[in-house]
C-alpha cells in the first residue's frame, strides 16, 4: 500500500515537472526581477504560476515524515515564492493592471502561522510543529510597552504647567474681583487707623 502511494506520488511529481516545463514554453521563463518584465499579460502568467508552486509547496509541506531537513527546506521555498508573488503583484500595478494587494482577498491555503517577531516569515503545514517552532507560538503575549521618559514628556503641553490659564478670561475675571476685595479692606483698615488716629489727638 505504501508503495503504490509513492508510485502515485512519483507519477503526480512528473506531472507537475512537465505541466511546468509546457507552461515555461508557452509563457517564457520567469525573470528573476519581475521590472524585466514589460508585458501586463505574462506578468499575471507569471504571478499564477507562482501561486501554483507555492500551492504544491503547501500540499507537500503537510506531510510529517518527510523529515525536518525537507520540511524546512520546503517552508523555506513558500515564503520565497510568497515574497516573490507581492514583487509580481507590485509590479502589475505599476504595468496599469490590478492591484491585487488593494483587494484584500485572503486565499486560506496562502495563510500560515507567524511568529512574534518573524517580520513576516510564516509556517505552514508539518512545519508548525518543529522542534523550536511550536515554542513560538506558545510564547506569552508581552504585556504593555513601558513609555520612555521622552514619550511621556512629548505629550506635556504648556496647559499642563498653567501657562495658558489665562487665555480664557475666567481667571482674569477672578482676579479682578479679588483684587477689588482686598482693594475694599486695606482701604477700609486705612480709614479705621486714621480714625483711631485722629481720636487720640483730640484727647490729648
Amino acid at each position: 500500500m505504501a508503495r503504490s502511494g509513492e508510485k502515485a506520488q512519483g507519477m503526480f511529481n512528473r506531472w507537475q515537472a512537465m505541466k511546468k516545463e509546457m507552461d515555461e514554453q508557452k509563457i517564457g521563463t520567469r525573470p528573476f526581477i519581475a521590472a524585466e518584465c514589460r508585458s501586463l499579460e505574462k506578468a499575471e502568467q507569471f504571478r499564477v504560476q507562482i501561486m501554483e508552486e507555492a500551492a504544491q509547496k503547501i500540499a507537500d509541506i503537510q506531510n510529517a515524515s518527510l523529515g525536518e531537513y525537507r520540511i524546512r527546506e520546503l517552508n523555506d521555498e513558500i515564503n520565497k515564492l510568497l515574497r516573490e508573488k507581492g514583487h509580481w503583484e507590485r509590479h502589475i500595478k505599476e504595468l496599469g493592471g490590478i492591484d491585487h494587494q488593494a483587494l484584500h482577498m485572503k486565499d486560506v491555503q496562502f495563510e500560515g502561522r507567524s511568529a512574534q517577531g518573524s517580520r513576516g516569515y510564516k509556517y505552514f503545514g508539518a512545519a508548525k510543529d518543529l522542534p523550536g517552532v511550536r515554542e513560538l507560538f506558545d510564547k506569552p503575549e508581552a504585556g504593555p510597552k513601558k513609555r520612555t521618559r521622552f514619550e511621556m514628556y512629548r505629550g506635556v503641553t504648556p496647559d499642563y504647567f498653567g501657562y495658558r490659564d489665562d487665555e480664557d478670561g475666567v481667571l482674569e475675571r477672578f482676579e479682578r474681583k479679588a483684587e477689588a476685595r482686598i482693594r475694599r479692606k486695606v482701604i477700609a483698615e486705612w480709614h479705621e487707623a486714621q480714625a483711631k488716629k485722629r481720636a487720640g489727638v483730640a484727647e490729648a
